[in-house]
């Protein structure tokens, strides 16, 4: 109901009449007002006169009701050990959901990297069941980082660029990371949790060599709420296009492609020349003994 005032006050871009507010949501003033007091505690500055309500600023939190149009239900917390955990337990249950926090303590990159998790960042994790084998998942990383990279640069006119696997970047610094976990039989993907680290206002550089933030490149603050949200209607749109769609706004993004780069793997490390990706996300590169399909591995850009 609240997300419904919320979507009130926000249209009015004026005062509006609680009685207004109260026949649209076909609930009593009373009602109205209980749930006004309730954002004011949240953070939320609501004038209240006899003209009814104006909603003066909403706090910089990514609180649940701010997102109004989702059809997945909205897990916000201030502090948890990382929004994967939680949507995994989330996902054994069926739920098709998004975990939002505002920090996290033990925020987990790629190989169990530790993801620096500041107050400022959009840290979030959404379930995903799509319709693809399980040797196919790679393209959901490929997916989510066009997504951040169109996102970001739809908003900001930020040239935001792709590093293969799973990174997107400014400047060549690293301003998001992304990681997919998925539980599967051998020909069926039950789900994919994807979590998705954005340095928006945090000082991330200051913690992270080779990394940046959205508010540094710009030298002001954004709005997570609107970046969030931007996001994930991006993925919403390309979700169910995990194919060569994909692969060709991948690509027109990459600041892989044409580099020479070096693979570290567990047991071998390559060096070449990045030279294509194939459909299923795997880098193609040419080396001194040959082509080469990597599958998985850190990509380290040669100068």
């Amino acid at each position: 109901m609240r997300k419904g005032i919320l979507r009130a006050l926000y249209q009015a871009k004026g005062y509006i009449s609680g009685e207004l507010i109260s026949k649209r949501l076909g609930i009593s003033r009373v009602a109205v007002w209980k749930h006004i007091q309730t954002l004011k505690r949240e953070g939320y500055i609501i004038d209240a006169s006899p003209k009814g309500y104006k909603l003066i600023s909403s706090p910089d939190l990514l609180l649940p009701d701010e997102f109004i149009g989702l059809r997945q239900k909205v897990y916000y917390l201030k502090e948890v050990s990382s929004t994967m955990d939680v949507a995994k337990k989330l996902a054994k249950r069926g739920e098709e959901a998004i975990v939002i926090a505002e920090t996290q303590t033990s925020g987990r990159g790629r190989l169990g990297r530790r993801w620096h998790s500041q107050k400022g960042g959009i840290y979030f994790t959404i379930i995903l069941r799509p319709r693809i084998g399980p040797a196919h998942a790679q393209i959901i990383n490929l997916m989510a980082a066009v997504s951040v990279a169109r996102a970001i640069r739809s908003l900001f006119n930020l040239e935001a660029k792709l590093k293969w696997p799973n990174d997107v970047l400014i400047r060549g610094k690293k301003v998001c990371g992304i990681l997919a976990e998925m539980e599967a039989e051998m020909d069926v993907i039950k789900f994919v949790n994807l979590g998705i680290g954005i340095n928006a206002n945090n000082p991330i550089s200051l913690y992270e060599e080779g990394a940046t933030s959205i508010k540094e490149e710009l030298g002001r603050d954004i709005s997570r709420k609107e970046l969030l949200m931007c996001v994930l209607n991006e993925i919403e749109k390309r979700k169910s296009l995990l194919g060569e769609e994909i692969i060709s706004e991948w690509k027109a993004l990459s600041s892989t492609i044409n580099k020479k780069v070096r693979i570290i793997m567990q047991d071998e490390v390559v060096e070449g020349e990045a030279i294509d990706i194939d459909t299923d996300g795997a880098l193609i590169l040419r080396t001194d003994k040959g082509i080469r399909r990597i599958i998985a591995g850190d990509c380290i850009h040669l100068k």
